[in-house]
């Protein structure tokens, strides 16, 4: 849950306010470099923000499908390689291609 907070907690901070200037102009107000740099992070909290909540969505599955097994399966080192596992998907389908 952490992990969704921040990812949405970038997209209010980071990402709407330069949204929010363009939508105000009609334009991009900015530096031109910095358009590229915006796109790379919106693309990154958006993406993060969903992947976060479908990680949220199999752990909740996986407590109510086998709840005796559940601790035995998700355990803190596990779950720490999925939230970075989550991030690094985010950055890599976020930076790379723009």
């Amino acid at each position: 849950l952490v992990s969704l907070f921040m990812s949405d907690l970038m997209v209010g901070l980071v990402v709407m306010p330069p949204a929010m200037l363009n939508q105000l102009y009609g334009r991009w107000v900015l530096r031109g470099d910095f358009c590229s740099l915006w796109a790379s992070f919106d693309v990154m909290c958006c993406s993060a923000s969903i992947l976060n909540l479908c990680i949220i969505s199999l752990d909740r599955y996986l407590l109510i499908i086998s709840p005796l097994k559940y601790k035995l399966r998700m355990t803190s080192c596990r779950a720490l390689w999925l939230i970075l596992a989550t991030w690094t998907v985010a950055v890599l389908a976020s930076f790379l291609p723009i």
